[in-house]
C-alpha cells in the first residue's frame, strides 16, 4: 500500500473524515496555543515596566524573556516521545496543570531570579503543550486535506493570540501590575483541564520501548549548552567559557546521535532527517523564526521607548501585523490546493523581505507609521511558512511518530524564537551601546538600556537630558536597523532554499518517509 502523509490509502480504504467530535476537540487543543502565543506577546510589552519594578540587569532581562524559549527548546523532543509512551493528552493536561501553577509563580515573583525561574518552571511546562497537541492533531484528522486546514487553524490561533495579547496585556499593563499578564493562562489552562478528558481522545503508540533517560540527560547536555555558547558569543564576543561551552554541547550532540542509532527505541529517530523536504522545511522554520524573535523585542520597545505610545497603545498598533499574520494562515492552505507549496511558502518570504528593509529604513523621528507597515509585512509574509511548514514536517513523518515529529518541528521553531532573542537581541544590544552618547553623569551601567538611559536622562538638567533622550533613542534605532538588514537577508535566502528543495511536493501529501516503509500501528489509533 502507498504511503501518503500521515495515513495509509487505498482506492478501496480512502482515509477516515473527521467529524464534530474531531472539530471540537481542535477547538480545545488550540487553547494552548492561543496562551502560548499571548504569553510571549505580552511578555515583551512588559518588558519596560519589569526593568522598572524589579531593575534586572540586561543580562538579567535577556535571561527573563529567553530562558522559557530556550528550556522549551531542550524538553521538546523528550516530551513528544514520553508522550508517544504514556498518551498524548495526559501528558497534554499534566503539562496544563503545571504552566497554570508556574504562571501564578511568576505573576508574584519579588525579584529578577525568582522571575527568572518561574520563567524556567513555564518553559518544562510549555514543553508538554505544543507537541501533545500538534501530535493529537495527527492522528484526529487522518485526511490529508483535512489535516492541513486544522493544522492552519490551529496555527491561526497563534495569530489570534499573537493579536489579542498585546491588546488584553496591554490593558492590563495600563490598570494593573506587571505580574497580571502572567495571570492570563490561569483561566485557559483550567478550560482546558476540564474540557480535554470529554473531547480529546487518547493516543500512543503502544509499541513503543522505554524511555531511554541516558538519552533525556544527553539531549539537555547537548542542547543547553549550546544555547548558553551562541548567547554569551552574541553578547560578549568569542571568551573561553561560552565557546567551552559550546564545544562541550557539540560534543554530547555527537554521543548523543551515536547512542540514538544503536537503539531499538531511540529518543530520537533520526532516519527523519533523511527526507530532504524534512530537512529544508526545519531550516527555514528555525531561521525564520529566530529573525522573528529578535524583530518582535526590537519593534514592541521602539513603539513604546522610541515612538513614546502606552502598552495599551502599541498592543493596537501591532494589530495590522497580527491580523495579516491571521489571513495569510488561513489562506495559504487554499492557495496551496492551487499552487505548489513550496512557491506559497517562498512568495511569503519575499513579502516578508520587503517588511524587515522598510524596518531596516525606519528612522528615531520619521513617525512609527513605517515601523508599523514593516512589521505588518513582516508577520503577512510569515503566516504561509508558519501554516504549510509545519504540515510539511508532520506530514513527512509516520503516525507512530507523530509526537517525535511535532517535537521536533516545535522544537525548531522555538529554539529559533528563543536564539532570535538571545542573538538579534543581543546585536541590536551591541549597536545601541556603539552609538549612544553617554554623558559623565550617569552612572556606570545605567545606559546600557533605552529604559536605563530614559530612567537616567529624568535625572539630568533639560538640555542634557533632551541630549541623551534623543542620542539614545537613535541608537536604538540603528540598532533595530541592523535587525531589519539581517532579516531581509534570511528572508530572501530561505525562500530560494524552500522554492528549490520542496518545489517537487505534491499538493496535499506528505514526502514519503526516507526510512524504512513505514507500518502504521493499528494501537496508534485514536481512543
Amino acid at each position: 500500500m502507498p504511503w501518503r502523509g500521515n495515513t495509509l490509502s487505498t482506492i478501496a480504504d480512502p482515509p477516515q473524515q473527521a467529524g464534530p467530535k474531531e472539530w471540537l476537540g481542535l477547538a480545545v487543543l488550540a487553547l494552548p496555543t492561543l496562551l502560548l502565543s499571548i504569553d510571549v506577546s505580552v511578555l515583551h510589552l512588559a518588558v519596560p515596566h519589569i526593568s522598572q519594578a524589579l531593575d534586572p540587569s540586561a543580562t538579567q532581562m535577556l535571561w527573563i524573556i529567553d530562558i522559557y524559549g530556550f528550556l522549551i527548546a531542550g524538553f521538546l523532543v523528550t516530551m513528544g516521545t514520553l508522550g508517544d509512551r504514556i498518551g498524548r493528552r495526559k501528558l497534554l493536561l499534566i503539562g496544563a496543570a503545571a504552566f497554570g501553577v508556574a504562571s501564578v509563580a511568576a505573576a508574584y515573583a519579588s525579584d529578577p531570579a525568582l522571575l527568572i525561574a518561574a520563567r524556567a518552571l513555564l518553559g518544562v511546562a510549555g514543553a508538554t503543550l505544543m507537541p501533545s497537541t500538534l501530535a493529537l492533531i495527527t492522528n484526529m484528522f487522518l485526511d490529508p486535506r483535512q489535516r492541513g486546514m486544522a493544522i492552519a487553524v490551529w496555527v491561526t490561533m497563534f495569530s489570534v493570540g499573537i493579536a489579542l495579547g498585546p491588546v488584553v496585556g496591554g490593558a492590563m499593563l495600563e490598570f494593573f501590575w506587571w505580574g497580571s499578564v502572567f495571570l492570563l493562562g490561569v483561566p485557559i489552562m483550567a478550560l482546558l483541564l476540564l474540557a480535554g478528558p470529554v473531547l480529546l481522545p487518547e493516543s500512543r503508540d503502544r509499541d513503543a520501548g522505554r524511555l531511554d533517560l541516558a538519552s533525556v540527560v544527553l539531549s539537555l547536555a547537548a542542547i543547553l549548552p549550546v544555547v548558553y555558547g551562541l548567547k554569551e558569543i552574541a553578547k560578549d564576543g568569542a571568551s573561553a567559557v561560552p565557546v567551552l561551552a559550546l564545544v562541550v554541547g557539540l560534543a554530547v550532540a555527537v554521543v548523543f546521535v551515536r547512542r540514538q542509532r544503536g537503539l531499538d527505541s531511540p529518543l530520537l529517530d533520526f532516519r527523519l532527517f533523511r527526507s530532504s523536504t524534512f530537512r529544508t522545511a526545519l531550516v527555514t522554520l528555525l531561521l525564520s523564526m529566530l529573525v522573528a524573535g529578535g524583530t518582535y523585542l526590537f519593534v514592541t520597545q521602539y513603539l513604546q521607548l522610541v515612538g513614546g505610545l502606552s502598552p495599551m497603545q502599541a498592543g493596537l498598533y501591532l494589530l495590522p501585523a497580527a491580523f495579516a499574520l491571521i489571513v495569510t494562515s488561513v489562506v495559504s492552505p487554499m492557495a496551496a490546493s492551487r499552487i505548489r507549496p513550496a512557491y506559497v511558502v517562498a512568495a511569503g518570504l519575499t513579502v516578508s523581505a520587503v517588511g524587515h528593509v522598510m524596518l531596516a529604513t525606519a528612522g528615531s523621528t520619521s513617525g512609527i507609521s513605517q515601523v508599523v507597515v514593516g512589521f505588518a509585512f513582516v508577520y503577512a509574509g510569515g503566516g504561509p511558512l508558519i501554516a504549510l511548514g509545519t504540515d510539511i514536517v508532520v506530514g513527512s513523518a509516520p503516525p507512530e511518530q507523530a509526537g517525535s515529529a511535532s517535537a521536533i518541528s516545535e522544537t525548531s521553531t522555538e529554539m529559533g524564537m528563543a536564539l532570535g532573542v538571545a542573538t538579534l537581541g543581543s546585536v541590536g544590544t551591541a549597536v545601541y551601546r556603539s552609538q549612544v552618547d553617554l554623558p559623565a553623569q550617569v552612572p556606570a551601567g545605567a545606559g546600557d538600556t533605552l529604559a536605563g538611559a530614559l530612567d537616567a536622562a529624568k535625572s539630568l538638567p533639560g538640555d542634557l537630558a533632551a541630549a541623551l533622550a534623543d542620542s539614545a533613542r537613535a541608537a536604538f534605532t540603528d540598532g533595530m536597523n541592523v535587525i531589519g538588514v539581517i532579516g531581509a537577508l534570511f528572508a530572501l535566502g530561505t525562500a530560494v532554499l524552500v522554492a528549490v528543495v520542496i518545489k517537487n511536493r505534491p499538493t496535499g501529501a506528505g514526502e514519503e518517509s526516507a526510512g524504512a516503509e513505514p507500518a502504521v500501528n493499528p494501537a496508534e489509533q485514536p481512543s
